[in-house]
């Protein structure tokens, strides 16, 4: 099998409790043709001090970039923008890759050229005795089975089956998961662009469907990446932007995806989005007045 370079990237924050654990998790990898990007948004605990001392004595490469913190967006494109591989896989200081998590993705992802992205099921790691977590679990658990008329099996589909589909709107809103459950290939950053900096929790669901517009798209069904809950980190903290960005998730797809949505959520769009749904709401309250 062809063996392309896979980006690690790891965007890093204050993250000493688990980094350790997750560089590990990439130091035992099958696929042994990886470099390791580590971007770090101005830690002031002793995370970048673990990161040398355990990659050190590693066989693998290694970059560490010091970075001018501007949100979590913004350290996500710089590991894109400084790594060499032809594929990136992110994988976040809070979570765990399987040993042979990227073998699996590199080989689906090999199999057909028009590929811009893989990804696959996710073990939750969580507090069972936090009700936020369980509550969260049951809701974004499992997401490949959140679909209307997609069975989503192992193998590939065109992105534009997922942007059709009539529960691409409803929740959970990300059905493909976390960046640490997606290996991307880097080339469609050329084309599509990179993650949306002016979105705080809502920019890797932006990005996949921005994506699905150009490529196909692969799953694999098996639990590949290890994602942790924790009260600290992005998922919770940002969770009460969640409802105000919404609005600028959906005037974004309105934007980029329109044309390639179900009929009615084109309509749900287009009411909300258009200038002549402004209109239509401006003479609705003018009405209302009198």
């Amino acid at each position: 099998m062809n063996q392309p370079l896979v980006s690690i990237c790891i965007p890093t924050y204050n993250g000493e409790k688990f980094i350790e654990q997750a560089l590990q998790s990439a130091i035992n990898q099958t696929y042994k043709n990886i470099e390791m990007i580590i971007s770090d948004d101005n830690s002031v605990d002793n995370t970048l001090a673990i990161v040398k001392e355990t990659l050190i004595n590693s066989s693998i490469p290694f970059y560490i970039f010091n970075h001018e913190p501007k949100g979590i967006g913004a350290n996500w494109n710089n590991c894109i923008e400084k790594a060499n591989g032809v594929y990136i896989k992110f994988l976040f200081q809070d979570d765990l890759l399987q040993f042979d998590c990227i073998e699996k993705m590199i080989e689906l992802a090999l199999s057909d050229n028009n590929i811009g992205l893989i990804y696959c099921k996710r073990t939750i790691l969580y507090d069972r005795n936090n009700a936020d977590h369980t509550k969260w679990i049951r809701y974004c658990g499992t997401l490949h089975t959140k679909w209307h008329k997609i069975k989503v099996q192992q193998g590939v589909l065109e992105g534009k089956k997922y942007l059709s589909d009539l529960y691409l709107m409803n929740g959970p809103l990300n059905k493909i998961g976390e960046p640490t459950a997606v290996l991307i290939r880097k080339d469609c950053f050329d084309r599509v662009g990179y993650f949306d900096e002016s979105l705080k929790q809502t920019l890797d669901i932006e990005y996949w469907y921005r994506l699905m517009k150009y490529y196909k798209v692969g799953f694999i069904d098996e639990e590949l990446v290890s994602f942790r809950l924790h009260d600290e980190q992005a998922t919770f903290v940002n969770q009460h932007n969640k409802v105000d960005e919404k609005y600028l998730l959906n005037k974004k797809k309105y934007n980029s995806i329109f044309w390639h949505l179900h009929l009615k959520n084109k309509w749900k769009l287009f009411k909300s989005h258009s200038r002549i749904g402004d209109v239509v709401r401006y003479i609705k309250r003018i009405a209302h007045t009198y």
